[in-house]
Formats: C-alpha cells, sequence, structure tokens
C-alpha cells in the first residue's frame, strides 16, 4: 500500500523513497539502526496497515494480543494518516541499548485532525531496535 498523494515518497515524511526508507526496515528490522528510524518505520507501517510489523518491532514482553492487533488494524484503516514530525531524539543510536523519540502524528477521523503527541522508549532485543513503551 502507499500514499494516495504521492505513490513513491515513505509515508514517515523523511523527503525519501519509500523503497529506500522505511520498506528497509519492513522487510529486514536487523537492518534498523537507530530509534529514530524504528520509529519512523512504525509510523509508515500504521499508515499502511501493517500490523505484522508492527507486532514485530514491539518488544516482547509488551507486544498486544491478537485481539489488540486486530482492533489495532481496523483503526489504523478507519483514519487518514496526515503527517509525522519528529520532535526530539535521546539516544538510540547504532551503538546505545535504549532511546527515546517524541513525535506528534497527525490524523483525521470523523472529519477532525487529531494529533498522537508521544514520547516513546526503544530498547534493542535479540540484537534489533523494538518500541518498549511511551514515556508518562
Amino acid at each position: 500500500m502507499r500514499l494516495k498523494n504521492d505513490p513513491l515518497n515513505c509515508p514517515c515524511d523523511s523527503q525519501r523513497l519509500y523503497k529506500n526508507c522505511c520498506a528497509i526496515a519492513h522487510h529486514h528490522i536487523n537492518d534498523v539502526n537507530t530509534a529514530q528510524q524504528l520509529m519512523r518505520s512504525r509510523y509508515s507501517a500504521f499508515v499502511m496497515g501493517d500490523i505484522d510489523y508492527l507486532q514485530r518491532s514491539h518488544h516482547s514482553s509488551k507486544r498486544p494480543s491478537k485481539k489488540e492487533a486486530r482492533e489495532m488494524k481496523q483503526w489504523t484503516q478507519s483514519v487518514e494518516w496526515v503527517k509525522l514530525e519528529v520532535l526530539q531524539t535521546s539516544h538510540g543510536l547504532k551503538d546505545d541499548l535504549t532511546g527515546t523519540v517524541a513525535f506528534k502524528a497527525f490524523y483525521m477521523e470523523n472529519g477532525r485532525l487529531e494529533i498522537i503527541h508521544e514520547h516513546s522508549r526503544f530498547c534493542k532485543e535479540n540484537g534489533h531496535w523494538v518500541y518498549l513503551d511511551a514515556l508518562v
């Protein structure tokens, strides 16, 4: 699945082609080098309704149940994703074991612009980056 506006640009707003950006993570999660790259690839997976990738990129101890995953897929396909803004990144580089990324994800739901504003924690599990949870 691709964005409606431009069939080649990556949904994560990186100004790169999908095949040179989040597709790399979606096909080979071990090739994700940073927490921000994982966060961007997860946003793109939400846009594309790729729940399998969202499950794979979630820490095993906090991974949503199959029922929650089905509900997530239904919700992701019911909204229109607008854009992603990365606000801040702390640690989460190639040689780090943990990192955080603050972002805003904009989407339209029932004719209203909504925003997910999250400060996410990431860590390495089995040698690759995964989403751990949101800081409160």
